[in-house]
């Protein structure tokens, strides 16, 4: 391997590093996903509303609350009902360089019997693996749009290996983040508390920031889908999103601030 070779890779891994560090020079940079959109509907309450719908209304008070609270850049992946698959939305984030990147969706039930009992709010991050049944659920329903392989999304081998770089070094702060957020949404909400879980999400996939998806509520359950549509639920729910973000970038900041340096102490005569 030449010293060529190995300064061009040095050089890759460095731009694909998430882009926390920098929160503490300037306002951060946060990429919101509203899921699915257009031909995409999502899950669907009893009353007919729709998890595209919801997902986008809450995205938008996110993002209002993100700007007047925190002075946040916000980038949303889609600002109005329409088509944009996975792959696009990954691509989309990635350019932006974020600090951040919040999926925002519903959860459902498939059957009549689980689909009257089972609300609540859960909180993901990425991994390989899921953390339940529940957690791979989640996963299949909202991969249900994703490309079948992987070389739908165009990776070379290369490509691919840094993502891989990129996602080691911010799943670490996706746990932190994860659990900033849920603390606050359960604490806001009075909402049943199922966990922050991992699952492998294809939207999160391959985003080269800490990155989670948040499964705001349960649409299929005939209370708590009621609940989604209503625009002080809506409110409760951005408020508690935006102060987990808060916390976490306080907690990011904090820790990489640069420490002063030390000062040796005098000789003793």
């Amino acid at each position: 391997m030449t010293l060529r070779f190995l300064a061009l890779a040095r050089v890759l891994v460095l731009l694909c590093l998430p882009a926390s560090s920098l929160a503490a020079e300037r306002p951060a940079r946060i990429v919101v996903d509203p899921g699915h959109g257009g031909a995409q509907e999502g899950a669907t309450s009893p009353t007919g509303l729709l998890e595209k719908e919801v997902s986008l209304q809450i995205a938008h008070r996110v993002r209002a609350h993100l700007e007047k609270q925190l002075g946040a850049q916000v980038l949303m992946t889609r600002d109005e009902d329409q088509s944009m698959p996975l792959p696009e939305r990954v691509e989309f984030a990635n350019k932006q360089r974020p600090d951040l990147f919040l999926s925002i969706h519903c959860n459902a039930m498939p059957t009549k019997r689980t689909r009257a009992r089972v609300q609540g709010i859960e909180t993901y991050f990425l991994s390989a693996n899921a953390s339940n049944a529940t957690a791979r659920a989640a996963a299949d329903r909202e991969n249900a749009e994703a490309p079948a392989a992987r070389e739908a999304r165009g990776d070379s081998t290369l490509a691919f290996i840094l993502h891989d770089l990129a996602r080691t070094e911010a799943h670490q702060d996706s746990s932190r983040l994860a659990y900033a957020i849920h603390q606050k949404l359960i604490a806001a909400t009075g909402g049943s508390d199922r966990g922050v879980l991992q699952a492998p999400f294809y939207v999160l996939n391959g985003v080269e920031a800490p990155a989670v998806l948040i499964e705001v509520g349960y649409i299929s359950h005939p209370e708590e889908g009621a609940r989604l549509g209503r625009a002080e639920h809506q409110e409760k729910l951005a408020i508690a999103i935006t102060e987990g973000v808060r916390a976490f970038l306080a907690e990011v900041r904090k820790r990489d601030a640069p420490k002063p340096p030390k000062v040796a102490a005098p000789a003793t005569p």
